[in-house]
């Protein structure tokens, strides 16, 4: 009977055996601290809202800042077929995050490393989620900023600072945010194949993230822009030229570059309307 006893708690302490009975050992407790913030999970029906905000689908990867216990990167993968990387400091809990991943059949969509965020590129997201805190998020801020204009970011009750989010929602008394990586066009545009004149027009843009304000210059004449919008990369202009007539541009961002073309009036079919193709060049910039 002694050696019987022996041999059981032998294997008990075996690496196999532990790693086995690991979960049933150890589990993340709430409430517990980290490096920068204490662990809370996201409850599922805000997990869940805040990926089909982020219009979460196969094509993209989303990088997870913060993971614990994995929750939203396995969700990902799992509802949207997403491939997922989730970001978390403890790596008792990315350890654990992975585990989950593989008890939910999703491990060869989802890696959980154990890093500091900070220190680690996720540029390459199409999403972005977030559970941190306000001063993270505004940390964190001039990078998703840099990110891919179109990259859709979303966060767990806390804020971007004074980037507004383009989208707020709420589950029960849990608040999520949702905001769209606008593109840079903040500074002085040259655009050639505007309708009501022959050379190019000046365009001139004030950004402040997805806010813009500006003019546009044509034959000597500078007009307002009637509520500019950035979303993503595509650029929508509208102005009153000097016929009082309302005109309207719709332009995708190409870096340093502006592609295309003046919109139809309101309440015209598109397909009768002869498209005309409008160009853009950086000459100056500004934020």
């Amino acid at each position: 009977m002694f050696g019987a006893i022996v041999s059981l708690a032998l294997a008990l302490l075996s690496p196999s055996v532990a790693l086995a009975q690991g979960d049933e050992a150890w589990r993340p407790q709430r409430g517990q601290t980290g490096k920068d913030v204490m662990w809370l999970p996201t409850p599922d029906e805000l997990a869940y809202r805040l990926l089909e905000l982020a219009r979460v689908g196969p094509n993209d990867l989303v990088y997870d800042l913060g993971a614990g216990d994995g929750k939203i990167a396995i969700a990902a993968a799992q509802r949207h077929g997403a491939r997922a990387v989730g970001i978390e400091y403890n790596a008792r809990l990315a350890a654990f995050a992975q585990r989950e991943a593989e008890r939910a059949g999703v491990a060869d969509r989802v890696r959980i490393i154990q890093a500091d965020l900070f220190q680690t590129d996720f540029s390459s997201a199409t999403v972005l989620t977030l559970y941190l805190l306000d001063e993270l998020n505004q940390q964190l801020r001039p990078r998703v900023l840099g990110m891919k204009p179109g990259t859709r970011v979303v966060s767990n009750s806390f804020a971007m600072g004074d980037w507004e989010p383009d989208q707020v929602v709420r589950v029960g008394t849990q608040v999520g945010y949702y905001w769209l990586v606008p593109a840079n066009v903040a500074g002085e545009w040259q655009l050639e194949g505007l309708s009501e004149t022959q050379g190019p027009a000046r365009l001139s843009l004030v950004q402040r993230y997805q806010r813009l304000a500006g003019t546009i210059t044509i034959e000597g004449r500078t007009l307002p822009l009637l509520s500019p919008v950035i979303e993503g990369d595509r650029l929508s202009l509208r102005y009153v030229d000097a016929s009082n007539l309302l005109k309207a541009v719709r332009l995708t961002v190409q870096a340093d570059r502006l592609e295309g073309e003046m919109a139809p009036p309101y309440g015209m079919v598109e397909s009768i309307v002869e498209r005309i193709a409008v160009r853009g060049q950086r000459t100056g910039s500004g934020r």
